[in-house]
């Protein structure tokens, strides 16, 4: 079995049927109080030497966004719900989740996976996807991706993409948080 070796979470293991796959142990993830394993996709270690480095540099800045963070992007998360919300049926919705606050989203979301890629589309920078559960839509579930690390950059279904840019086709002058995005 092939690994290859993270500064930040030891050895990874590569997938078995996915070849540029590459799984971690769980490591706990600051942001929501939670042990989750960590996979590096679309990484083929001798095509691209600096992956590895940016995937550390990116996993660094992630681990130190904490509650304090998570407290900030809360209402980024419950606009989400409330936009599902208005384009489903009210008896879609959860009864519990009828009259929630930005405090409260965080009760019907399970944090279950981090992905690290590049992005394929613009610039080739390293994103972060915190997939997650959702009692409001289980069956897209709900996906939190940070630039580098450093800041969510979106909030969406788990669609595939790494950018509402990429995902609509869109300068990303017009992606509303990527174009919020400072190093």
């Amino acid at each position: 079995m092939k690994t290859v070796d993270s500064k930040i979470l030891g050895k990874l293991t590569q997938d078995e049927r996915f070849e540029d796959w590459w799984h971690s142990e769980t490591l706990k993830i600051p942001l929501v109080d939670k042990e989750l394993v960590v996979t590096f996709m679309d990484f083929e270690p001798d095509s691209d030497e600096t992956f590895i480095q940016e995937a550390d540099t990116a996993l660094r800045s992630f681990l130190l966004l904490d509650s304090v963070y998570r407290a900030e992007i809360s209402n980024l998360v419950l606009n989400h719900f409330v936009e599902y919300k208005e384009l489903v049926c009210e008896v879609d919705v959860p009864t519990e989740m009828k009259e929630i606050n930005e405090h409260e989203i965080w009760k019907f979301i399970t944090p279950t996976e981090i992905l690290i890629t590049r992005r394929p589309y613009n610039e080739p920078d390293i994103f972060i996807n915190l997939t997650c559960e959702c009692a409001w839509e289980p069956e897209h579930g709900l996906q939190l991706v940070f630039k580098k690390g450093k800041a969510l950059t979106r909030v969406s279904s788990q669609d595939g993409h790494l950018t509402t840019a990429d995902a609509y086709d869109i300068p990303d002058s017009e992606d509303e948080l990527l174009a919020k995005f400072k190093e």
